[in-house]
């Protein structure tokens, strides 16, 4: 990987040579005590749509896949990779006009483990806790700020 500079602005952006592998973002893997209590949180708190398939639940955002299985004791078709609090600690979703999401939210009585602030320039951002205390980041990118 390696940085190219935009002749527009001489800001970088990074760039893979042609011969790099290419990756491109399909899930995220979430396991809890009780799939369908933490798919229907998903659904009725954040708007996804749940999909069932005979190995799991998953949740979706859009082109956002997150797959929900029960618990890591003794799940042997799919042990997870790595021991519990461990890896993952959290996951981010882009949202429009945080202020108004965060008041919705609130209304629907979702725990806030950080309120809705600015980060920096352009990046305003809140935490919240999902089912079985998932940690959800909430984030609002004002599009004139790159990343």
């Amino acid at each position: 990987m390696f940085a190219v500079f935009d002749s527009h602005n001489q800001k970088p952006r990074l760039s893979m040579p042609e011969s790099a592998p290419q990756f491109v973002w399909d899930h995220l893997h979430i396991f809890t005590s009780d799939a369908e209590e933490t798919a229907r949180w998903f659904a009725g708190v954040l708007g996804a749509e749940i999909v069932r398939s005979p190995v799991r639940i998953e949740v979706r955002f859009g082109a956002l896949r997150i797959f929900v299985d029960e618990s890591l004791e003794g799940n042997v078709t799919n042990p997870p990779a790595v021991p519990s609090r461990r890896g993952l600690d959290h996951f981010g979703l882009l949202v429009k006009d945080i202020d108004f999401v965060a008041s919705q939210l609130k209304a629907k009585g979702v725990k806030f483990t950080k309120e809705p602030q600015t980060a920096r320039p352009g990046v305003r951002m809140c935490f919240i806790e999902g089912p079985q205390g998932i940690s959800i980041e909430l984030i609002e990118r004002d599009t004139k700020y790159k990343l």
